[in-house]
């Protein structure tokens, strides 16, 4: 059955994108490096239709899927666990950005290309992707989705879900649902693509995304400021809301504990 099952794999995705063999690593350890599970393999599709492909081959065998992105979580939600049962679906092959609609201010992305990838083409479209956060040099697109990242700039641009537009997902039944049509106001039936954001591969495999772009800002300030305690932090805050309404991008907090990592 096993056997069966891998030799399917390769035919769908190609011998050299079937991994069982060598370090594995990469794949089976969390960010943290704290966990370590053992896959039965990892699978590196190309396009959403050897997603689907893979999944169904998947699911007739009866084999458990964890989907993959850039494995920077930090919370092994996309670690293996250690039976050697369960396929590692890694999305790192399919990171191009498909479509920039100039007109629509919306970018059309697959699931494994890498933040900071989109940030750079949008702007040298001359456009403004808001998303940013710690591991946005490789995290993907599809891991944001997925957890609905919130990142530095969530106080103005909301969370990863607000910048999503629309979705192409994989079913657990190898279904394709193509949902990336851009639409800004779209209030058709059951919303599946808020369904989708932040379901962490559960409910679907997320393949691509129609993604929101903003005009690059004229300017930026950043300004540091010491308070004694959280209270007055929240009330700065209020202040800064006040005052800056739209125009205040981000707010974070350090506490000592964090200063002291910074200086080490």
């Amino acid at each position: 059955m096993v056997t069966d099952l891998l030799d399917r794999l390769r035919a769908i995705v190609g011998a050299p994108h079937v991994l069982t063999d060598g370090d594995l690593t990469a794949w089976e350890q969390d960010w943290r490096k704290r966990v370590r599970g053992k896959a039965l393999a990892v699978v590196r599709p190309a396009d959403t239709a050897q997603v689907a492909a893979v999944v169904k081959a998947c699911a007739a065998a009866g084999t458990a899927i964890v989907p993959q992105g850039g494995n920077t979580g930090l919370a092994v939600g996309s670690t293996p666990d250690d039976s050697g049962t369960q396929i590692v679906l890694s999305l790192q092959r399919m990171n191009a950005i498909r479509s920039l609609d100039a007109a629509n201010l919306t970018v059309t992305v697959e699931a494994g290309c890498i933040l900071q990838t989109l940030q750079e083409s949008a702007e040298k479209a001359g456009f403004l992707f808001p998303l940013s956060l710690a591991a946005e040099g490789s995290c993907t697109i599809g891991g944001n989705l997925a957890t609905n990242a919130g990142g530095t700039q969530v106080v103005r641009y909301g969370n990863t879900r607000d910048l999503c537009l629309g979705l192409e997902v994989v079913t657990p039944h190898g279904e394709i649902w193509e949902g990336t049509n851009g639409l800004r106001k779209d209030n058709t039936g059951y919303d599946l693509r808020d369904l989708m954001v932040g379901s962490e591969g559960t409910l679907g495999i997320i393949t691509a995304a129609t993604m929101k772009l903003y005009p690059l800002p004229a300017a930026r300030l950043t300004a540091w400021a010491a308070v004694p305690s959280l209270d007055h932090a929240v009330t700065l805050l209020g202040l800064a809301h006040k005052h800056l309404g739209s125009g205040l991008t981000g707010f974070e907090v350090m506490g000592k504990f964090a200063l002291s990592l910074v200086d080490k």
